[in-house]
């Protein structure tokens, strides 16, 4: 007779584990329990050897679907002699280690039950159990048991009850478990908040048949929802939202309903129906029957299948709802009812609501399969807070990330947890998420990190929340240095490597604009090894909002004083374009940048596919739409120059090619692909050069100009034809969504 103690330690609460744990035990006619404990979950079990074999093999090999295993150490004790297993309740003293679960998509058992008339929770909007539902939206502490949930004011009625406690019931120890009789119920009203009269379902299926404006209470907030097909109800929701052009979310019926509106193969079918459920972005198939309006200017929907059994119900009568963030342009999500009601005044014209409190508001992911995997450009719902593997313990650090597409970090051992997408810190309700956010962390993980990391920018609000903590270490760390360290830790990478970092803009060391950069380093350190020639900005952050500046700045680069006629300067006013010139010749408001996205910017604009912007990034996303599907491999020149140490890419030669092919009446299309296969070109070249000076051939590209597939792929395939080992991202974003880890392991690293 043996007896083992078994730590374990992942995402293990809330996931059906202990059940899982006791079935096997039982399985195997072992003796011994089971419990949840600030760690994760600790087992002893008693019996024959064989048994015991069988039962740790299983237990790591026949794992719930939304479990996982981080650690799992097993030791050698005195047998007791015991009878029987059992479960037993909490532990909640120790250090707290646990993982909690992200939040899943409803499961086949359950979406068989709410089918199912017979079945007592028949059409129940808020069906779940151990392998599915609400956990990390609804948790308020750990352990997750259901006081420490906002499942906690409802108290479950005897049947509820009965199977909580039945170990063999796939509901045992469901934190957020109901049905009809004790469960969070729906509710609609009106605009002004007032209660509409009937079944909240039914009611608010004929508002939106009807071209109303719905705020639908989900998992980890609101959406404003309306039908997809209906031309006047999207346009009114984008006056509504302020929201001009920018592609709105869709969620779709089925698979089925996709496959009328999208085309999608293997790879992306299996990121719609994963358990995560994130928006997925798909070819528009021709001739779909949706609004012109959902993705103006895009060849991709965002779509996404039901997650919450509320959506399924919803859909029923729809193949595919508009289901964007209940919000304005750059605020956060909308979760609280009564905070609902007030921001989405004159927006929203009912509210279907319920009475289970979101305690912390997540938005949906997104997500897109990139060169054969797939790749988060939003780290959210349904995968915040798993962790992320390191390649070794690490201390505990706290990183604040970036200014747009704000998301932190806190690294625990040899695990990073990325927080959900806060948004723009600047907007003050987002900065006020972002410190609850930081703090909400920071208890389920109990952690109080020492060393706190920040941009390098002194006037980021991250970088001023890291002044104002006291007794911590402060780290500043560079925007493209944190780029690369995030795509090397993601990978598990932790050597030397080249940087392939291609952004908007980050402050540089120098204490300019960055954002075209090829970087040699690691977590340790890095040296910029070379650069885009710098651009003017003229007018500073209004360049970014109009890509016509940026398009006056590189022909003034690229041909001096006399500047070619083309259409685009026709579109600008002779005293506007004599005071961008002023200010480039001047150096006045006219800060030069390196950016690579600035220079999408300027392409975009010279070719006439977008003079202004209404979203972050639009101009280089509708140049890369441009393309189409035109086979052309030609390139612009772009010899390679140097200063010092550094290798410059001058875009000159690159900016007259395009002027050229302009004036030969080449399509927009050829030429667009002409600019992505050059920098594509350049990025080989410029790793050659610096693989003969040191010898590096792993190359990591990060930054949000690799959200753009046909250049990613592009590079990717050239690259590994120079035999070249690449390292891009997956689960976390290559944007400034993803540079949080990157400063966390820098910091961590870091010696003063």
């Amino acid at each position: 007779m043996q007896r083992k103690r078994i730590v374990i330690e992942g995402i293990v609460q809330g996931v059906g584990f202990r059940p899982f744990v006791y079935q096997l035990a039982r399985r195997q006619s072992l003796a011994g329990w089971v419990l949840n404990d600030s760690c994760g979950v600790t087992v002893e079990v008693e019996g024959e050897g064989a048994s015991l074999a069988s039962f740790v093999a299983a237990l790591q090999s026949e794992l719930p679907p939304l479990a996982s295993i981080s650690r799992c150490e097993i030791i050698d004790i005195a047998p007791r002699g015991e009878r029987g297993f059992a479960i037993r309740s909490s532990e909640g003293d120790g250090p707290k280690t646990a993982q909690i679960a992200p939040d899943s998509s409803v499961c086949p058992d359950c979406l068989a039950e709410l089918s199912d008339p017979l079945d007592r929770r028949y059409r129940y909007p808020f069906i779940n159990c151990t392998n599915c539902g609400p956990r990390y939206t609804i948790v308020t502490a750990i352990p997750y048991d259901r006081p420490n949930t906002t499942m906690a004011p409802f108290s479950m009625c005897p049947a509820c009850s009965a199977e909580y406690r039945d170990p063999a019931s796939r509901r045992f120890h469901a934190q957020p478990n109901a049905c009809p009789v004790c469960g969070p119920r729906l509710y609609l009203k009106n605009g002004a908040g007032e209660g509409i009269v009937g079944e909240p379902l039914n009611e608010t299926v004929a508002l939106l048949l009807d071209g109303a404006i719905v705020a639908v209470k989900g998992l980890g907030g609101y959406h404003l929802v309306v039908d997809a097909a209906n031309d006047r109800a999207v346009g009114e929701l984008r006056r509504r939202k302020a929201r001009d052009e920018k592609p709105f979310a869709l969620m779709a019926r089925s698979l089925e309903d996709v496959a009328r509106l999208a085309d999608f193969d293997p790879l992306e079918e299996r990121l719609l129906t994963g358990s995560e459920r994130p928006i997925v972005l798909l070819r528009q198939k021709a001739g779909h029957p949706l609004s012109a309006l959902v993705a103006p200017g895009n060849r991709y929907f965002g779509i996404m299948l039901p997650y919450t059994p509320l959506h399924g119900l919803l859909l029923e009568n729809f193949p595919a709802l508009v289901m964007t963030s209940a919000n304005l342009s750059d605020e956060p999500i909308a979760c609280g009812d009564g905070e609902a009601e007030t921001r989405l005044e004159g927006i929203a014209d009912a509210y279907l609501s319920h009475d289970r409190e979101i305690f912390t508001g997540t938005d949906d992911s997104i997500a897109r399969i990139m060169a054969g995997r797939a790749l988060l450009l939003r780290r959210s719902r349904g995968y915040v807070p798993r962790g992320i593997a390191l390649t070794a313990p690490q201390p505990e650090v706290l990183a604040l990330g970036a200014e747009l597409k704000s998301a932190v970090c806190f690294i625990r051992g040899d695990r990073a947890f990325l927080s959900q997408h806060i948004g723009d810190l600047k907007n003050p309700e987002v900065f006020a998420s972002f410190e609850k956010i930081i703090a909400h962390l920071g208890t389920i993980l109990e952690l109080q990190p020492a060393i706190v990391a920040h941009d390098l920018h002194p006037d980021y609000y991250s970088s001023r929340y890291a002044e104002g903590l006291g007794g911590v270490r402060r780290v500043a760390v560079q925007h493209h240095h944190a780029h690369l360290a995030s795509c090397l830790a993601e990978n598990g990478f932790d050597g030397t490597a080249i940087g392939v970092i291609f952004d908007g803009i980050g402050y540089g060391a120098d204490g300019t604009l960055w954002g075209g950069e090829f970087l040699v380093g690691g977590a340790d350190g890095y040296r910029r090894a070379g650069h885009f020639v710098p651009l003017a900005m003229p007018g500073g952050d209004a360049a970014t909002a109009e890509p016509l500046r940026m398009a006056v700045s590189a022909l003034r680069h690229a041909y001096g004083a006399d500047l070619p006629s083309l259409p685009v300067l026709d579109g600008i006013s002779p005293r506007d374009l004599r005071i961008y010139l002023q200010m480039i010749e001047k150096g006045i408001n006219a800060p030069l940048t390196s950016s690579c996205g600035r220079l999408f910017d300027a392409v975009a604009a010279l070719v006439g596919v977008r003079l202004r912007i209404s979203y972050e990034g639009q101009a280089a996303l509708e140049l890369e739409m441009a393309i189409g599907d035109t086979a052309d491999d030609g390139v612009y020149p772009s010899p390679l120059g140097s200063a010092g140490d550094r290798i410059l890419v001058d875009p000159a030669p690159l900016i007259r090619g395009i002027v050229e092919d302009l004036r030969a009446g080449v399509a927009v299309s050829r030429i667009s692909a002409r600019f992505h296969n050059t920098l594509a070109a350049v990025i080989v070249e410029v790793c050659t050069r610096i693989r003969q000076e040191s010898g590096l051939a792993c190359v990591a590209l990060s930054g949000g100009v690799f959200q753009n597939r046909y250049l990613t792929e592009k590079a990717i395939s050239l690259l590994k034809k120079n035999a070249f080992t690449v390292l891009s991202h997956s689960l976390v974003p290559p944007n400034d969504g993803g540079i949080a880890l990157g400063q966390a392991i820098v910091a961590a690293r870091y010696t003063p």
